[in-house]
């Protein structure tokens, strides 16, 4: 109601002026009530303006604020979405590493049975020889395998591969100790010092030291029963030494049969099929 006083009072003003006289009192008061409105007036309208151009202002923040929504909301789809998705490779990974850990283990428990396996076997072939016996057989364990090497002298006669009825007592006992431990695999190595042989049936070491593995595989077959297909021979010739053959102590060494039982590996290969497919470079 403020913006049109100062037209009333405008108005009123020229009226009476040109209706009668006015004194100059009520002139006065008249003319500074025009003034008085013709201020509030100009004071309205700058008020107005500043409202005009806050109003604008808020308007432009306000498209603002919407932009910033839009790009914070944005960047929330896409962290969810990220982080729904490292969750699954998070997820996937624990799995890929449980199921390593849990093959690993089984792994361990084989070769722990395995390794407790062959310490008993070890045992129960030592205790059941002789102290002369175990003057000419060595017993030992390497890397999970049983060795039992049988001396040529007790075995065989010089350029033979005969055995000798001395040497079947003590290869009845090896022959029980295989099959009582029915899972475990038996090979025969012959080996011989480096002399050179030549006989109308052997025509070097190679031939000497596999003979003399198969006739020890054949007796162990024949004779005590053991199961063929858990046996295999061969011949290392003059070619595996274990001590110098320069010397005459030497020499014999070399010259010896390996009866070498190992567990059987079936286990162990169905455990490397069951073996974790390593996933982690496809995530």
């Amino acid at each position: 109601m403020k913006t049109i006083r100062p037209v009333l009072a405008f108005a009123a003003v020229t009226t009476l002026l040109l209706s009668s006289c006015v004194t100059k009192k009520k002139y006065a008061t008249l003319l500074d009530d025009y003034n008085s409105t013709r201020v509030e007036l100009a004071e309205a309208k700058a008020y107005n303006k500043s409202l005009d151009a806050m109003l604008e202002e808020a308007k432009a923040n306000n498209a603002q604020l919407k932009e910033n929504l839009a790009a914070l909301q944005g960047s929330l789809n896409q962290s969810i979405a990220q982080n729904s998705q490292g969750n699954v490779n998070i997820s996937k990974l624990v799995d890929e590493i449980n199921a390593s850990n849990k093959y690993i283990k089984e792994l361990i428990a084989a070769k722990d049975r395995s390794d407790s396996l062959n310490m008993v076997l070890t045992n129960n072939l030592t205790r059941s020889l002789s102290r002369d016996e175990l003057k000419d057989v060595d017993v030992k364990v390497l890397k999970g395998v049983v060795y039992i090497s049988l001396a040529d002298n007790m075995l065989f006669k010089t350029g033979s591969y005969d055995i000798s009825d001395r040497a079947m007592a003590t290869l009845s006992k090896i022959a029980k100790i295989i099959k009582d431990y029915k899972d475990y695999d038996v090979m025969v190595e012959g080996n011989t010092d480096d002399v050179p042989i030549s006989r109308t049936n052997i025509r070097n070491n190679w031939d000497l030291s596999a003979l003399r593995a198969s006739s020890v595989v054949q007796v162990l077959q024949n004779r005590f029963g053991v199961d063929p297909s858990r046996l295999s021979a061969a011949g290392r010739g003059e070619y595996r030494p274990i001590a110098d053959n320069s010397t005459d102590s030497g020499r014999q060494r070399n010259r010896r049969t390996e009866i070498i039982i190992t567990p059987n590996l079936d286990q162990f290969m169905d455990l490397i099929e069951k073996a974790p497919d390593d996933n982690t470079n496809g995530m």
